[in-house]
């Protein structure tokens, strides 16, 4: 499997433009059968809608690119299924990064779709993030912080520009957040917000201090961002 690549860019141009997605259309019959089961086993899952990336480009520092809307269950198919169909998950993750130079990840409930995987705050875009024509991924990584951890962005340092991970069918676009908080303080204050929530996203938060030896539920294109981060601070 290719190692996922890392690079900076220093702005994001991401336009909502919608069109049908062939997938979703020609798969809807084994969609919805798949779905029925996926609910069977977990009935929290929720079939709302999100948008996926079916254009983009990089030119200069500006990622550039175009998204389509489509709802939950097909697009929790397309991943499933390993299929290309012509579009990508891109979206905005918060790396926290705490004032002794450890990034904090959250790991995903038992209720989730992802459960037990440990990874950034961060979400699939959803009409929510549409303002006008523009996907803006920037009000995205506010609120996914704010939702699974009880941390407002504003209270951070955000790095200018983005890390870009790209790892196949994932791009990831990594906003780098800068806490005046040490690791445990910071994991304290987000374990007190989780106990406040009566189904919390994340069931823990856990404090990365340095490269090598990742947990195997941590997914290549965290340990990726983890990699170019710690290697930097050396």
């Amino acid at each position: 499997m290719p190692k996922p690549r890392v690079f900076h860019v220093d702005r994001l141009a991401l336009a909502f433009k919608p069109k049908p997605w062939a997938f979703a259309g020609e798969k809807r019959a084994e969609i919805d059968a798949f779905w029925a089961e996926l609910t069977a086993k977990n009935p929290a899952l929720w079939n709302g809608r999100v948008l996926l990336l079916y254009r983009q480009v990089v030119r200069g520092s500006v990622f550039s690119g175009d998204y389509l809307e489509t709802d939950y269950a097909s697009f929790m198919a397309w991943r499933r299924w390993g299929t290309h169909a012509g579009v990508h998950d891109c979206f905005s993750a918060a790396a926290i990064v705490s004032a002794d130079g450890a990034v904090l990840l959250g790991e995903m409930g038992a209720h989730t779709a992802n459960a037990g995987l440990i990874y950034f705050p961060c979400g699939t875009p959803d009409p929510n993030d549409i303002a006008g024509e523009m996907v803006d991924l920037e009000a995205s990584v506010a609120r996914e912080l704010k939702e699974e951890t009880g941390c407002d962005i504003g209270e951070f340092a955000a790095e200018s520009g983005w890390t870009t991970v790209v790892d196949q069918r994932l791009i990831v676009q990594v906003k780098t957040l800068r806490s005046r908080l040490n690791a445990e303080e910071l994991r304290a204050r987000m374990l007190a917000h989780l106990a406040s929530e009566s189904e919390p996203e994340l069931c823990d938060i856990h404090i990365v201090r340095g490269s090598g030896g990742y947990a195997p539920a941590i997914p290549p294109f965290v340990t990726a961002y983890l990699d170019e981060f710690f290697g930097m601070q050396a």
